[in-house]
């Protein structure tokens, strides 16, 4: 049963990811919206622990970002400063009309790194999503961090006997990280017939770059998730937990290749 929803779960996703690529202002639209989610996702699993956070200013600020990033309003450039020095004055201004002062530090520090690590960094995917050839390197990272997802869970399940690291994620086992990375550079090399101009070798090592990056983007979140107590970061996907369980992989490997195709096209 949890397979079937997870299968039906998946090839949902795949259907909006596929229609969504080719439509730029639809796909600006999903991105801000997953961010929205897992960012909400983020800040609940955070009050588990009792951390009192601006839930609803950090899922405003979140979305900004990502739509200012669609318009070209570079919030990244000369705004930044200016656009830092607001959002702590508001938040500063917030945490001043709380009668609890004993928790300031975490909950300003919490809400900004819950903007940081979820909209921040998940918003390099509409960035890269405007490269020269900017869809098909969206449509090569999600397919090849996704495969490798689906290839560790399966193996994993089955026959993983070795723990990877029991503390923070006792599900995740050496085999099924294994398999999750031979699934990367299989599914990586079947995009070269989007990426025509890349060698078989050139998409191995990004292969590698990338499993290596999207196994630490899970571990990460396994990491919050066992701080605070708690298996999946929502039930909102059937088989597949929260939003924030879907992305976690992609969280860091997006960034990372937004700059490496940033030099590669210049």
């Amino acid at each position: 049963m949890q397979i079937t929803k997870r299968i039906f779960s998946t090839l949902a996703l795949v259907v909006l990811t596929v229609i969504a690529i080719r439509i730029s202002w639809l796909f600006a639209i999903v991105v801000t919206t997953l961010i929205a989610l897992a960012l909400n996702e983020f800040f609940k699993m955070v009050e588990t622990k009792g951390v009192k956070v601006f839930r609803y200013f950090g899922i405003l600020i979140g979305i900004v970002i990502p739509i200012s990033i669609f318009f070209k309003f570079e919030l990244t450039k000369s705004w930044e400063l200016l656009f830092i020095t607001l959002a702590f004055i508001c938040l500063f201004l917030l945490q001043l009309s709380r009668k609890e002062a004993t928790t300031s530090v975490v909950s300003l520090s919490v809400t900004l790194f819950g903007i940081l690590y979820v909209s921040w960094l998940f918003s390099f995917m509409i960035k890269l999503y405007f490269l020269p050839h900017g869809p098909a390197l969206v449509g090569m990272l999600i397919l090849t961090v996704k495969a490798g997802d689906i290839g560790a869970y399966l193996v994993g399940s089955r026959f993983g006997r070795h723990a990877l690291i029991l503390r923070i994620s006792p599900k995740k086992t050496v085999e099924g990280a294994l398999a999750g990375l031979g699934f990367n550079i299989v599914f990586c090399l079947l995009s070269k017939l989007m990426l025509p101009m890349f060698s078989f070798w050139h998409l191995a090592f990004l292969a590698v770059f990338i499993g290596v990056l999207s196994l630490f983007g899970d571990l990460s979140e396994s990491l919050i998730k066992r701080d605070c107590g708690i298996k999946d970061a929502s039930s909102a996907l059937p088989g597949l937990g929260g939003v924030l369980d879907v992305i976690d992989s992609l969280i860091f490997t997006t960034p990372a290749i937004y700059f490496y195709m940033s030099v590669m096209f210049k």
